[in-house]
């Protein structure tokens, strides 16, 4: 018989008042697998999180970890975990929050703490067991956290925007020791606002929009469904693009606008037709480009919109 999966959900939803913030939703992880949740903010990623972490009790569904309930796992020290807003104690050294939450997590019954040398040089923050805290960079404090959700060495890792306060160097040394934690078996779920980085890593991509998954697959599989092709080029700031053919999606960076369609050469004739098209570039669809367009309600973007 198969290993129940890392994380199995069922049929979750989740409200706010009246707001339905998750719907319904199904997925399914299977142990050993990296995947990245993508979608636009307010789309439940989180809420999908808090859930699988035991933090908020859902209208209906079921969660299970490890076939465990959440609050079961995560007594267990089954997961660990990354929080966009995680914080660490002020006024205090890397070593003695490290030290302390080794400590709590026997307490707590968990069923053992990942080796100290090991756990240090996994995380990266060899040098920083005597620095105090508050003189962090930002990208040290994010491999402090990694260190302290890898405590108990879960075979589960969620990472709510793991990178956000990482330089380009920072991120490529994360997504290596990331890569590293996978070939150990460890299950890594991860949101991002960084789509290279999904489409680098992640073994498996979960487009998340309204609480439900709209699209799950590999990279390469969610970027062949958007089909069609993506044009940029430099254009004055709010231009319209809702009557332009085949355009089913448009992000800006600054005066660079890139317009996801499904046929490029209708795209091209009209816009032609309007004047010169400076920095013209025409390529097929990125992860990004991919996502955009599987949010139809969201046409007129910008690239932040979906981070």
């Amino acid at each position: 018989m198969p290993p129940a999966p890392a994380l199995e959900i069922r049929g979750l939803t989740v409200r706010y008042g009246d707001a339905v913030a998750v719907d319904d939703l199904d997925l399914t992880i299977p142990r050993g697998q990296t995947v990245a949740l993508l979608g636009p903010n307010g789309a439940g990623k989180s809420t999908t999180v808090n859930a699988v972490l035991g933090l908020l009790n859902p209208a209906a569904g079921d969660v299970r970890v490890l076939d465990r309930s959440p609050r079961d796992a995560v007594r267990a020290g089954s997961v660990g975990a990354m929080l966009q807003h995680g914080g660490l104690p002020s006024e205090t050294r890397v070593g003695e929050v490290l030290h302390l939450v080794r400590r709590s997590f026997g307490r707590a019954g968990g069923d053992g703490t990942w080796p100290l040398a090991d756990l240090v040089a996994t995380a990266g923050i060899d040098g920083l067991l005597d620095r105090p805290v508050d003189a962090l960079s930002g990208g040290q404090r994010q491999r402090v956290l990694l260190a302290l959700a890898l405590v108990g060495a879960p075979p589960l890792l969620l990472l709510d925007e793991p990178t956000s306060a990482m330089d380009v160097e920072a991120r490529r040394a994360f997504w290596t020791t990331m890569r590293g934690l996978a070939g150990r078996g460890h299950t890594v779920v991860f949101a991002t606002h960084h789509l290279d980085e999904a489409d680098a890593v992640a073994d498996r991509v979960v487009v998340v929009a309204g609480g439900r998954v709209v699209a799950d697959g590999t990279a390469a599989e969610i970027k062949a469904g958007a089909g069609g092709r993506t044009v940029s080029f430099t254009a004055a700031p709010g231009r319209r693009f809702d009557d332009v053919p085949g355009v089913t999606a448009v992000a800006w960076q600054g005066s660079t606008v890139r317009l996801a369609t499904t046929d490029a050469d209708a795209t091209l004739r009209t816009l032609l037709a309007d004047g010169g098209l400076p920095d013209l570039e025409v390529r097929g669809a990125s992860l990004e480009d991919a996502v955009l367009s599987l949010l139809p309600a969201r046409r007129q973007t910008t690239i932040g919109a979906i981070r």
